[in-house]
C-alpha cells in the first residue's frame, strides 16, 4: 500500500468549515462564536476550501492536526 501525501488541516480550519458548512451559519455569526473578526474567519474558510479541493483533486490524505 502506498503512502499519500498528506494536507494537513488545523482545528481552527475544521472549526471554521463545521459552522459555516455544516452548521449552516454566516460568517459573522460563525466568527462571533470563534471569537475571532469576520476577514479572519473568511480567511480560515477560505485555507480550509484551498487545501480540501487540493486532497481530492491531486489524491492526498487530509490529516486533521489535534489542538
Amino acid at each position: 500500500m502506498r503512502e499519500l501525501e498528506e494536507i494537513v488541516l488545523f482545528p481552527d480550519e475544521l472549526e471554521a468549515l463545521k459552522l459555516y458548512e455544516v452548521d449552516g451559519l454566516e460568517q459573522t455569526k460563525a466568527a462571533g462564536k470563534m471569537k475571532i473578526s469576520q476577514p479572519t474567519f473568511a480567511r480560515l474558510l477560505n485555507s480550509a476550501h484551498k487545501k480540501i479541493a487540493e486532497a481530492i483533486i491531486k489524491g492526498k490524505a487530509i490529516k486533521i492536526e489535534k489542538v
